[in-house]
């Protein structure tokens, strides 16, 4: 089951979208001839790419199950999210 911290505690949810949006600064360069979405794992820097949330989250999944990421859509950096991967 996933921490229920970053449901609960606006400070840390806030503090995991910067360490995400960080993490997507350091990877983008690699990332900008793609579209879809990123998921990162913003302590390791870990980033998983897919066409679609969906994919993104399954590949993500795989290393980091039932873990919050921060999740973006390539093409709009204010499409962000921060998911528990599912």
């Amino acid at each position: 089951m996933p921490d229920q911290t970053y449901w609960n505690d606006p400070a840390a949810r806030e503090a995991l979208l910067a360490a995400g949006r960080e993490a997507l600064a350091r990877v983008r360069a690699m990332l900008d001839a793609q579209g879809g979405v990123v998921a990162i794992e913003p302590q390791s820097g870990a980033h998983f790419w897919g066409q679609t949330l969906g994919e993104a989250n399954r590949l993500a999944y795989e290393s980091f199950p039932d873990q919050w990421l921060y999740f973006c859509r390539l093409d709009d950096p204010a499409a962000e999210i921060l998911l528990p991967t599912w």
